[in-house]
């Protein structure tokens, strides 16, 4: 048995078999960890929630921020924007069967015995693992709830932007959200900043990466991730000494789709079909 993370599918299911095959990946004994973005920007985000969803326990993923905003445009809250490629899921007859199985996904995984956490984005440096579990565990059972929809209408934002762990109510969610599904950089105060996207060294010298701030409390556990293609001017191996992992490598942008084999680390790529 083999357990493989695999980075960032945003829709692009042609790429995601060809990995799945490269990796010679079995149903009955191996398992998928995804780092969340299944959907949107690719061209076949229905057929990727669909085959994934029907893997069953073979899978573990954890929401991204598009996998979010989904569940926003599906419940009217969000219109489409011109760069959204999810209508076929909101047209589909399994609408509310496939944002039902969203609503239920953690936003952090832990494994003990493999020694790896996943999250989409990543975590401040205030969080321990443990605390971290405890917070995506809020979220969770707040989307699982019959008020869920009160929190999506005001889970877009930027603030607050530090945290304190006497925030409250729908500020303590998003700040939550946030983090796991769109932190990049936070400032020496360790206030979160969402301006700056681009590949550590290319903009504002006051921003840090979020897992190089020295006294981040989760730095002791080995942390798998997603959501920063830009990262991928290098190369996976140079984050190890952060202990940090990150998976997404631009599938959708004409880079690769990979996989890392979790039990020795080996990675798995194949090259983007996107125009």
């Amino acid at each position: 048995m083999s357990t493989y993370a695999i980075g960032d599918v945003q829709g692009c299911f042609k790429e995601l078999i060809l990995l799945l095959d490269k990796i010679n990946f079995d149903e009955t004994n191996d398992r998928l960890w995804f780092v969340g973005d299944l959907v949107n920007r690719g061209p076949d985000s229905l057929k990727v929630v669909s085959f994934i969803m029907n893997l069953g326990e073979s899978v573990i993923t954890v929401l991204g921020n598009h996998d979010l905003h989904l569940v926003a445009l599906a419940e009217g809250i969000m219109l489409p924007k011109k760069t959204d490629t999810v209508t076929p899921i909101l047209r589909s007859p399994d609408k509310q069967k496939l944002i039902a199985w969203f609503r239920q996904q953690p936003l952090m995984h832990h494994d003990k015995d493999l020694n790896f956490c996943m999250v989409h984005a990543g975590l401040p440096p205030q969080w321990e693992i443990l605390q971290a579990l405890e917070l995506a565990s809020e979220v969770t059972q707040f989307l699982n709830s019959d008020d869920y929809l009160s929190f999506i209408k005001v889970m877009y934002g930027n603030t607050p932007a530090l945290w304190d762990e006497n925030l409250t109510g729908n500020d303590r969610l998003r700040f939550i959200v946030n983090c796991f599904t769109r932190i990049r950089y936070l400032n020496d105060k360790h206030e979160l900043n969402f301006s700056e996207k681009g590949a550590p060294g290319s903009g504002d010298d006051h921003l840090f990466p979020w897992f190089t701030i020295d006294d981040r409390k989760s730095k002791n556990k080995k942390i798998i991730f997603g959501h920063w293609a830009t990262l991928h001017l290098g190369n996976i191996r140079d984050f190890t000494p952060y202990n940090v992992y990150p998976i997404d490598t631009g599938c959708f942008w004409d880079g690769d789709l990979t996989a890392m084999r979790l039990e020795d680390g080996k990675l798995f790529s194949v090259t983007s079909l996107q125009d």
